[in-house]
């Protein structure tokens, strides 16, 4: 019986194994396939929204060398014409380090969790067919080209970077003058009224400005900011934020027309005494303050001088308290 069962599965192999032979898996559409359609500049959905690819574009792109079925996956296996509407593009299979950092930010939450449709994702950043290395000027993750894409959808949040003293140091071609992804990163952008954003803000200015912040270090605000609470003031709740400006703009919040009303945001009853207060001591600085670098230089010997007499002076006590012992075990000989 066994023996029958096994050839009468060997005949049906058999017979099945020409037909599928002739029948090759099918072959993922080219790239020229696809511009077929989608290489027509008038090329649109039925809801009239365009999906024209420019072909010159996409291969001077830093995805030029790839097909579009490495992207668009689900295409790889389709007929075509395919469906309109295709699974989205999953960048993480390609840049899963950049992803895993996405992941976890506003973001991704506003996007994923929040259901905000407009919240941005990797195209509305680097762009889709077109995408340049953020070293080529043509790309939209440019150095000089950030605030403008941020500003896409943060524009309130663009007119006022644009008239503070970073935008103004930008366009003169200063390199070092801090865009978005300075203070904010790129891909793990948090929320601004976080705690853990606030406190690690501050850092982030040291580092253009480390003389500065090395002095906020000095006062009770860095003091308390350096143990984990948010409640006292740090870098932009006196300078702001996106707007700074130098303390010689009448419109500046630290420039004298506002420091009293900068400050009492904070201090209830603030005058014109209390604003002398210095927020950034440095004791380096004869300039800035005489007195503090004179108490700065009696205080470096003070206190190494105390050292010193207490240490002479135990020094001489201890010689003297030996001698007497000795006197005392010679007189009882």
């Amino acid at each position: 019986m066994s023996m029958r069962i096994t050839t009468l599965i060997a005949a049906v192999w058999l017979l099945a194994a020409p037909a599928a032979a002739g029948q090759a898996a099918p072959k993922p559409p080219s790239n020229e396939d696809c511009l077929t359609c989608h290489g027509d500049p008038a090329a649109k959905r039925d809801d009239s929204r365009g999906i024209a690819v420019d072909a010159k574009h996409f291969e001077g792109s830093i995805h030029g060398p790839m097909a579009c079925v490495d992207c668009h996956a689900d295409l790889a296996k389709a007929e075509l014409p395919h469906e309109p509407k295709l699974a989205k593009v999953n960048c993480g299979s390609c840049h899963e380090d950049v992803a895993g950092k996405f992941r976890d930010s506003i973001h991704s939450w506003a996007k994923e969790k929040a259901g905000l449709v407009s919240a941005p994702a990797c195209a509305d950043c680097h762009g889709k067919h077109d995408i340049m290395p953020r070293t080529d000027k043509a790309s939209r993750v440019y150095r000089d080209a950030v605030p403008g894409t941020c500003g896409s959808c943060h524009a309130g949040v663009r007119e006022r970077y644009d008239v503070s003293i970073h935008a103004a140091a930008l366009k003169k071609g200063d390199s070092r003058a801090p865009v978005c992804v300075d203070c904010h990163s790129a891909h793990a952008i948090q929320r601004a009224d976080s705690p853990g954003w606030r406190l690690s803000v501050t850092a982030e200015c040291g580092t253009c400005h480390a003389n500065v912040v090395a002095s906020f270090h000095r006062t009770f605000h860095g003091k308390v900011t350096e143990l984990g609470f948010t409640r006292v003031a740090a870098c932009a709740d006196c300078h702001g934020a996106h707007e700074i400006l130098p303390a010689s703009n009448s419109a500046s919040p630290i420039s004298k027309a506002h420091l009293v009303e900068t400050c009492s945001k904070c201090h209830r009853g603030a005058n014109e005494r209390f604003v002398k207060y210095d927020p950034h001591p440095n004791p380096g600085d004869y300039q800035r303050s005489a007195v503090l670098w004179w108490a700065d230089r009696v205080y470096r010997v003070l206190i190494p001088g105390c050292f010193a007499f207490f240490g002479l002076h135990s020094a001489l006590w201890y010689w003297r308290s030996k001698r007497e012992h000795q006197r005392g075990v010679g007189n009882r000989r």
